[in-house]
C-alpha cells in the first residue's frame, strides 16, 4: 500500500521538476508498428522469430549469471558492524497468556455413542460444556442419521446425512449460545463384525462449544408505563449476564404474555423478539418490543344473536362479573362455554373498550360475542345385539333449542328383544348457572332382564350440576325427585306364570361427587367418592311401605412408573325401612356384570328363589382392582389390564356374605384420544350349574 502511496506523489511532481534518469513511460516502450497491426506485431518473439533474427533464446533450465540491472550486493557478501551478541537473564519469568481459548484434548474426548453409526466426541474440557445433556437428548431426537437403520445404510447416504446432522448441531449450539462453537466431521468404518465382509460406516461428531455468550441489554418496549412494572418484569426471567439460549426467551416472552392477559391488559402486544451478537463483547443485546395498552375490568357481555342466545343468558354462563380484572383466560373460557353449548357453528369473543384507563383507575371493556348458528335438528339411530340384551334398536328425534335459550326437547323409542320404550325429555342446559342443568323426563317402557319383568310408566325431574369433559368439577351434586306406577313379577321360567304386583313409587334423591381425578374417561392419579340417598314410599297390595335407599362409591388411582396404573373400587348400598316384597323388583340390588363383577352375567348374583330366579337384594358390597400396564405397540395406545372382582347380595339390609362370588380375566385398552376403548373377557371363579364359562364385554371407557 505504501508503494502505491509512493506511486501517486510521483506522479503529482510537475514534468519539469522530475529526474532526467527517470525511466521512460510506459506509452514510450510500445512501437509504432504494434499500435498500427497489434496481432502481427504479438505473434514476434516466437522461436521461428528468432532463427530468424538471430536473437538468443534462453533455454528454461539455464540459470541466469547475472540479472541484468541489479546491483545490490548479495547477502554473504554484507558485514554489519558493532554487532554483539546478548547475554541471557536468569531473572525473567514469562506469564502464561490467557487467550480465552477452550481447553481442547481430541485423545482424551469423551463420546456418546447414540446409535450404530452415530458417534458424538466431547473433546473440550475447559470451559465446560454445561447443557450438554439436554444438547444431546434434542440432537438424538431430531438427527436425519438416527432414522437411517445402519443395516440399510452406506457411505454415500451417511454422507448426505451427516452434512444435514452437521447444520443441525451447529445450530443447537447456537441456540444455547454457543455462537463460536465447532463441529468436526469424521466419515469412517467400524470394524467388519461377524459374516461381514466391510466394515459398516459410521459417522463422528467432534462438538467444540466454546465460550457460552451472555445477554447483554435486554429493552422491553414500553413495558416501564405498565403500573404493576415490577411484578411483571419478575415474570419476564431473562437478565443481562444471564447464559444467553434463544429457547427460552419465547418461553419467557409467553409468560410475559399471560402475565399481562391475566392482569387486566386488554390490549397489550408484544412484537417479535430480536437478538443482537456482538462476538468481541460475547453477549447478545436482545429487544422484546412491549406496549402494554392500559389495564381494564369487565363491563358487560353482548350477544350478536340475543333472540337466539341472549346477552343475559351468555353473561350467567360467564366465569366473571362486571368489575372484575380482565383476564384472558376468562374471556377464552367463555368461547369454550358457548362451543360447549352445541347449538352454535363458530364464535369469537372480542374485548371492546368502553371506557378508557384514567390515571390509577382502569378502564372497562365489554366482550362482544358473535356466534354462527350451528343446525339445531338431530335424527339419531343405533342397532346392535348383546348376549344379555338380544337385539336392540334405538331411534331420536332432537331439536337442541326449542325453547331458547338452550331448552331442548328430544323423543326417543327402543324396539328390542328385551326391551321396548317410548319416551319424551325437557332439558334446559346452564339453567341458574354455569353447568347447571334441569331435565324433566316422562316414560313408558317394559323391560326383560335376568330378574324380573316391569311394565313402567314414570316422570322424573332432576336438577343437578355437571362434570363434564371440558370442565370436570372437584363436585358435583344432583337433586331430584320421582313418581312411577309400575306391574311386575319374576321371569317366566319353563312356563310357570309368576305372581304380578303393582307397586305405586314416590322418591326424592339427592346425589354429591367429590372427584380429585386427573381425567373422568381415564384416570391416572387421585380418587373419587359418590354418596346417594333416596327416600322412598311404595304403595303395594293395599298397604304403604316407606324405607331408605343409599349407596356409596369409592375408587383410588395411583400411577406407578411410567406405564402402569393401578386402580381399585369399592361400593356399598343398602334398602332399609321396608321388607323385600314391599319394593319393586327393579329397585331391588343386584351384581354381576360388566360394570360390576366381570365373569358373571347381568345381575346374575346375589339370592335366588326355588326357579332359580334372582330376586335381588337389600344389601351389597363390591370391590374391584385392576392393573392397567401399557404395551407401548401403536405408539402406546395399547394397554393389558388383569383384574379381580368380587361382589355379595344379601336379603337382609346387611350384608351376610352368604352369596360371595368372584371373577378374574384380562382385558385390553385402546386410546382412541377421546377416551379408552375397552375390552375384558372375565371368567367366573365360582360359578354356579347355570353360569357361563366366560363373558365378554365391550364399552367405551374404563370399568371405573
Amino acid at each position: 500500500m505504501k508503494s502505491c502511496v509512493a506511486a501517486l506523489a510521483l506522479a503529482s511532481v510537475p514534468a519539469a521538476t522530475q529526474d532526467q534518469q527517470a525511466p521512460e513511460r510506459l506509452e514510450d516502450l510500445i512501437p509504432d508498428s504494434a499500435l498500427d497491426n497489434p496481432e502481427e506485431w504479438a505473434a514476434q518473439g516466437t522461436v521461428e522469430d528468432t532463427e530468424t533474427t538471430g536473437d538468443v533464446v534462453p533455454e528454461p533450465e539455464t540459470p541466469i549469471d547475472a540479472p541484468p540491472g541489479f546491483d545490490l550486493a548479495w547477502p554473504d557478501e554484507l558485514e554489519i558492524d558493532g554487532f554483539e551478541p546478548l547475554e541471557p537473564e536468569e531473572d525473567i519469568q514469562f506469564a502464561d497468556l490467557d487467550t480465552g481459548a477452550p481447553q481442547v484434548e481430541f485423545e482424551n474426548a469423551e463420546t456418546e455413542q447414540l446409535a450404530d453409526n452415530l458417534i458424538l466426541g466431547f473433546p473440550q474440557a475447559e470451559p465446560p460444556f454445561t447443557e450438554r445433556g439436554g444438547f444431546v437428548a434434542r440432537y438424538e431426537a431430531l438427527s436425519t442419521i438416527e432414522e437411517l437403520g445402519s443395516d440399510d445404510a452406506n457411505v454415500a447416504q451417511i454422507a448426505a446425512r451427516a452434512r444435514e446432522d452437521e447444520e443441525l448441531l451447529n445450530n443447537l449450539l447456537r441456540v444455547y449460545g454457543y455462537y463460536n462453537g465447532e463441529i468436526l466431521r469424521t466419515i469412517g468404518a467400524l470394524e467388519p463384525g461377524e459374516g461381514e465382509a466391510e466394515g459398516r460406516p459410521v459417522v463422528r461428531f467432534d462438538v467444540i462449544p466454546g465460550v457460552r455468550y451472555r445477554y447483554g441489554t435486554i429493552d422491553l418496549g414500553n413495558l416501564r408505563s405498565a403500573p404493576d412494572y415490577n411484578a411483571l418484569r419478575d415474570v419476564f426471567n431473562i437478565l443481562p449476564g444471564d447464559y444467553l439460549q434463544s429457547d427460552t426467551i419465547i418461553q419467557e416472552q409467553f409468560d410475559l404474555d399471560r402475565a399481562l392477559g391475566e392482569s387486566g391488559y386488554a390490549f397489550a402486544r408484544i412484537e417479535e423478539p430480536e437478538l443482537l451478537i456482538d462476538h468481541d463483547r460475547q453477549e447478545g443485546d436482545l429487544t422484546l418490543p412491549v406496549e402494554p395498552g392500559g389495564k381494564y375490568v369487565f363491563g358487560e357481555v353482548t350477544s350478536n344473536d340475543p333472540e337466539f342466545l341472549s346477552s343475559r343468558h351468555l353473561a350467567s354462563i360467564a366465569r366473571f362479573e362486571p368489575g372484575d380484572t380482565y383476564q384472558r383466560s376468562l374471556s377464552m373460557d367463555l368461547r369454550r362455554a358457548v362451543t360447549a353449548t352445541g347449538l352454535v357453528s363458530s364464535v369469537a369473543i372480542t374485548p371492546r373498550e368502553i371506557t378508557a384507563p384514567q390515571g390509577d383507575e382502569p378502564g372497562v371493556v365489554a366482550m362482544d360475542v358473535e356466534m354462527t348458528r350451528a343446525k339445531l335438528r338431530t335424527i339419531a339411530g343405533a342397532i346392535g345385539y348383546g348376549s344379555e340384551e338380544g337385539f336392540r334398536v334405538q331411534a331420536s328425534w332432537e331439536h337442541r333449542n326449542l325453547f331458547p335459550p338452550e331448552g331442548s326437547l328430544k323423543v326417543r323409542g327402543v324396539a328390542g328383544t328385551l326391551e321396548q320404550l317410548a319416551g319424551v325429555t325437557f332439558r334446559k342446559n346452564n339453567f341458574g348457572g354455569r353447568d347447571q342443568v334441569l331435565t324433566l323426563d316422562a316414560y313408558v317402557s317394559n323391560l326383560d332382564t335376568a330378574a324380573y319383568d316391569a311394565r313402567t310408566v314414570a316422570i322424573t325431574g332432576t336438577y343437578e350440576r355437571l362434570s363434564t369433559l371440558l370442565f370436570q368439577k372437584p363436585l358435583a351434586w344432583a337433586l331430584g325427585a320421582e313418581i312411577l306406577a309400575t306391574d311386575e313379577r319374576n321371569r317366566v321360567i319353563g312356563g310357570i306364570e309368576r305372581p304380578r304386583r303393582t307397586y305405586f313409587v314416590g322418591s326424592v334423591f339427592g346425589r354429591a361427587t367429590i372427584d380429585t381425578t386427573d381425567s373422568l374417561l381415564d384416570p391416572t392419579k387421585g380418587f373419587r367418592v359418590t354418596g346417594f340417598l333416596a327416600p322412598e314410599t311404595s304403595r303395594t297390595g293395599g298397604e304403604q311401605y316407606y324405607y331408605l335407599r343409599n349407596q356409596v362409591d369409592g375408587s383410588h388411582y395411583q400411577s406407578i412408573g411410567m406405564d402402569m396404573v393401578v386402580a381399585g373400587r369399592v361400593r356399598f348400598a343398602s334398602i332399609q325401612g321396608a321388607p323385600l316384597f314391599a319394593i319393586p323388583p327393579s329397585r331391588r340390588l343386584y351384581a354381576g356384570g360388566g360394570g360390576s363383577v366381570r365373569g358373571y352375567g347381568y345381575q346374575k348374583i346375589g339370592p335366588v328363589n326355588d326357579l332359580l330366579e334372582p330376586v335381588g337384594g337389600r344389601s351389597l358390597v363390591e370391590a374391584s382392582v385392576e392393573a392397567r400396564i401399557g404395551t407401548g405397540f401403536f405408539d402406546g395406545a395399547v394397554s393389558i389390564v388383569p383384574f379381580f372382582d368380587l361382589g355379595a347380595v344379601s336379603i337382609e339390609s346387611t350384608p351376610d356374605f352368604r352369596f360371595v362370588k368372584y371373577g378374574a380375566g384380562v382385558g385390553l385398552r385402546y386410546d382412541t384420544g377421546f377416551g379408552p376403548l375397552r375390552l375384558d373377557v372375565g371368567v367366573p371363579l365360582n360359578p354356579d350349574e347355570d353360569d357361563s364359562p366366560v363373558a365378554v364385554y365391550v364399552s367405551l371407557g374404563q370399568a371405573f
